[in-house]
């Protein structure tokens, strides 16, 4: 895929952060959107920047994109309207934040629906639809998370490590299979979105102090500038896209000191992690 222009574009979580940033960039590039999210407010106020932006045909949905049939009937629908579909970008996520023995099942079936199951859902019911364009890409947004583990984000690690695993397998079959659809999976590092403050918490976590480490120590890169980066591997068909000098410094971490990376992590995560509450 050399262009974007008049292709078909799905992008999932379009309501706010990432997602919103790649809307307004591709609808710059003369793309055709799809955009989703569960936030119909912020959704909204996504299409009234794309339509700022110069977008030629824009649709919108409220989507769970945990819900399966959901997910099934709102593909079907995308397809039937445009015709076709190009790329689809499955950047809907959100955060849970505590020690696992501390996590609630319910904030765990959440996070995985979310997270895991949203992509997947976004992959497999559109996949059959990239093939048969002849120029299909599908973008799955994991996180530096998904390459280096974190005390207190383990079920967070965990789906965006089974985005990864998922989508480096699944663009290996498209190489065997000789199918023309790209996959492209992205580690953004510290972005400025509001992803740690919407996230959901164990009872043992200060949820306010979490959100300010993440916002004002961590979030670093505007979500304009990850879009330009994302925009940039797709065009170039990479299989891989590190977004941020924090996901590129902790990747090389972990591969200059293998496993031992996991003990400079606690050792600094003592230094920095808000103090747990007291339950009594």
């Amino acid at each position: 895929m050399k262009t974007l222009d008049d292709k078909v574009a799905v992008i999932t979580g379009a309501g706010s952060g990432i997602g919103r940033a790649l809307s307004v960039d591709l609808a710059g590039r003369g793309a055709l959107l799809a955009l989703s999210d569960v936030d119909e407010a912020g959704l909204a106020e996504t299409v009234e920047l794309v339509k700022a932006a110069g977008a030629r045909e824009v649709r919108r949905d409220r989507l769970d994109v945990a819900d399966r049939a959901a997910f099934t009937a709102y593909a079907a629908a995308v397809a039937e309207h445009f015709g076709r579909v190009n790329v689809v970008v499955n950047n809907a996520g959100v955060a849970l934040a505590g020690d696992l023995d501390d996590l609630a099942y319910d904030d765990m079936d959440w996070i995985v629906g979310v997270n895991f199951w949203g992509v997947v859902h976004g992959t497999k019911e559109f996949l059959p639809h990239l093939i048969a364009s002849g120029d299909g890409h599908v973008v799955n947004i994991s996180s530096l998370f998904g390459l280096v583990s974190m005390p207190g984000q383990s079920m967070y690690n965990a789906t965006k490590y089974a985005v990864r695993g998922m989508s480096e397998a699944l663009r290996e079959e498209m190489l065997v299979a000789g199918h023309p659809v790209g996959v492209t999976v992205v580690h953004p590092g510290g972005i400025k979105t509001a992803i740690a403050r919407n996230a959901r918490v164990s009872d043992r976590e200060d949820k306010q102090a979490t959100a300010r480490l993440f916002d004002e120590k961590l979030a670093r890169m505007s979500p304009e500038r990850a879009a330009e980066i994302i925009v940039k591997g797709i065009l170039g068909n990479k299989a891989r896209v590190l977004v941020g000098i924090d996901a590129h410094a902790l990747h090389h971490l972990a591969k200059l000191t293998g496993s031992r990376y996991q003990d400079i992590v606690a050792a600094a995560s003592k230094r920095v992690v808000p103090p747990k509450a007291t339950i009594v």
